[in-house]
C-alpha cells in the first residue's frame, strides 16, 4: 500500500515522475489545477511532473476526489466517519488527507462531511538522524529532559520527534510510550519506533495518558499537536506521575506562544524543561534554536 494506490492512473502516473521523498503534499480541489508541493515549493501537476506552467496542469474533477476517499475507505466511508469529522482520515504509511466540503451539523455536533471539494494529501517521511544534533541537549545522563516541539504547520516537527524517540529507544533502556491519535507518528506502525516502544494508535490523549499511565508504566509519552485549551490538565497530571513528556504544538515560535495565557502558565511552572524551534527557513526541520525551561537558547 502507497501512495499510488489511492490516486486515480492519470494523477498517478503524473506523481511517479517526481522523486517522491521529495514531495510533502498533493492537493486536489474539485474543478482546480491540480498542485504539489515538492521542498515545501508549491508547482502545478502536469503530465510530465511539476510545472510552474498554469496551462499544462492537470485538473482534478469531483470523480477523482471520490476515487481517493473510496480507496482510503476501503469502499466503505462510514468506516472512516469518526476520522472525517475531524477534518481528516489516515491511510497508511503515515499519509494524512486533510478534509474540505460541507459539514453536516446535528444537534450542535458534527455528524459527517459530504460533498468533499478539497483534499490535502500530506506524505510524511522518515529524515533519519534529523534530532541528532540537538540530542545532547534532550538527553543528559540518560536523563530525558520533557520537550515541546514548536513549528509552523508542515515545518517537520513530527518527523522530528518520530527520529527522537527512535534516537532514545536506541541509546537507553527506557519504556517510551507513543500516542498517535492520527497515525502520523508511527505512520500505523510502518516505521520501526525501536525495541522499548509502545504505541496507541487513533486514540484520544485524555484515554491514552490515563489508560497508558495506569496499564504500560511508561517513563517516557510522545504525543503530537498538543491542544494548550484542552491538554494543559492531562499535561500537568502526567508529569505529576513522574512521566517525561515530548510533544508538538503549532506556532511560528516562542514569541508567539507568549501570547497565549496558557503557555505562560506553562512557563511560570516549568513544565517543559527544553523547547526545541524548528522552522521552513532553509528548509524544512531548519533548526532555530533549543531553550531551556527559562527560554535561554542554549543551543542553535
Amino acid at each position: 500500500m502507497s501512495l499510488k494506490d489511492i490516486l486515480p492512473n492519470r494523477i498517478s502516473n503524473a506523481v511517479e515522475q517526481i522523486n517522491y521523498d521529495l514531495i510533502n503534499e498533493i492537493r486536489l480541489r474539485v474543478n482546480k489545477p491540480i498542485v504539489v508541493n515538492i521542498n515545501n515549493r508549491n508547482f502545478y501537476l502536469t503530465s510530465d511532473g511539476p510545472s510552474n506552467m498554469y496551462n499544462l496542469a492537470l485538473y482534478c474533477n469531483a470523480s477523482d476526489i471520490d476515487y481517493v476517499i473510496s480507496k482510503v475507505s476501503d469502499g466503505s466511508f462510514y468506516t472512516i466517519n469518526d476520522e472525517i469529522v475531524n477534518g481528516y482520515v489516515s491511510y497508511f504509511g503515515g499519509i494524512r488527507i486533510g478534509i474540505a466540503g460541507e459539514v453536516v451539523t446535528n444537534s450542535n455536533s458534527i455528524k459527517t462531511i459530504k460533498n468533499i471539494s478539497s483534499l490535502n494529501i500530506r506524505v510524511p517521511h522518515q529524515v533519519k538522524n534529523c534530532s541528532l544534533n540537538t540530542y545532547s541537549s534532550l538527553v543528559n545522563n540518560n536523563d530525558v529532559k520533557s520537550t515541546l516541539v514548536i513549528s509552523p504547520p508542515g515545518a517537520g516537527k513530527t518527523t522530528f520527534i518520530r527520529d527522537l524517540v527512535q534516537q532514545i529507544s536506541k541509546r537507553l533502556n527506557k519504556n517510551i510510550l507513543v500516542l498517535d491519535e492520527r497515525s502520523e507518528i508511527t505512520g500505523k506502525n510502518i516505521f520501526d519506533m525501536g525495541n522499548n516502544v509502545d504505541v496507541m494508535l487513533n486514540c484520544s490523549k485524555e484515554y491514552g495518558f490515563n489508560a497508558g499511565i495506569r496499564s504500560l508504566k511508561p517513563e517516557i509519552i510522545v504525543t503530537d499537536e498538543i491542544n494548550l485549551n484542552t491538554d494543559l490538565n492531562i499535561l500537568e497530571q502526567s508529569l505529576t506521575c513522574g512521566c517525561k513528556i515530548i510533544a508538538t504544538i503549532h506556532a511560528r515560535n516562542i514569541q508567539e506562544l507568549q501570547l497565549k495565557k496558557e503557555f505562560k502558565y506553562i512557563i511560570n511552572n516549568h513544565l517543559f524543561e527544553r523547547y526545541v524551534v524548528l522552522s521552513n527557513n532553509c528548509g524544512v526541520g531548519t533548526l532555530e534554536g533549543v531553550y531551556n525551561q527559562n527560554l535561554d537558547c542554549i543551543c542553535v
